[in-house]
């Protein structure tokens, strides 16, 4: 299935440097402005995959986004893409992205995974009446405790890496730039991702440090 690769619209290599990708863009913006090509759709559709390309790898702390999330190195076709895959398959980079994030949290602070354990156990016991690892009772714990987790640092990373998400979305035509509501559900599909990351990532360093009484 064709997907568009940033790195291959404007001809550069993955290691090219800010300053190589810079020169690669303003050459094709040149070759394809539309004073130009005037009437030229072919033209038109370029400089638009040319443009949204550079918006995403010609900022370095995109790029970055962008190479954490970026998934296959295919040539662009006219046939547009399965919609369901791709979106399925950013949604799983989403996931993983968030699991990772408090997962890694979690794996610095033991006292705070015991202490959280401790709570959870109490829980279980009451509603069932002996220890097990009740996922329902880790994921609304999860819920519960994420927003203590969550740094304004952490807040502007994630409406980063989802705004490089959304674009991708956007330049392989996943979903249509003019068409908001499509723009609006597929943003909602990719946050929920992204937060259910984090709770299995609470969840999994959780369950590595729990003992069954």
């Amino acid at each position: 299935m064709a997907r568009l690769d940033y790195y291959e619209t404007l001809g550069v290599a993955r290691d090219a440097s800010d300053e190589e990708i810079k020169r690669a863009y303003r050459k094709l913006a040149f070759q394809y402005h539309p004073d130009r090509n005037p009437g030229n759709q072919e033209a038109e559709a370029k400089i638009r995959e040319i443009n949204a390309a550079y918006e995403v790898i010609g900022d370095p702390e995109s790029r970055k986004t962008y190479e954490r999330l970026r998934f296959g190195a295919f040539e662009a076709s006219e046939e547009p893409p399965d919609p369901t895959v791709i979106v399925e398959e950013m949604e799983r980079k989403l996931h993983d992205e968030g699991r990772k994030e408090i997962f890694a949290i979690l794996m610095k602070d033991a006292n705070r995974v015991k202490a959280e354990l401790a709570i959870i156990r109490e829980r279980t016991v009451e509603q069932q009446g002996y220890d097990s690892f009740h996922e329902t009772i880790v994921r609304e714990r999860a819920s519960q405790v994420m927003p203590e987790f969550v740094t304004p640092d952490m807040v502007a990373r994630t409406k980063r890496l989802l705004a490089v998400a959304l674009q991708m979305m956007i330049s392989q035509r996943v979903v249509l730039r003019e068409d908001e509501d499509q723009i609006e559900e597929v943003k909602g599909r990719l946050q929920e991702a992204f937060q259910r990351g984090r709770l299995t990532g609470f969840r999994d360093a959780l369950e590595l440090f729990y003992v069954r009484r």
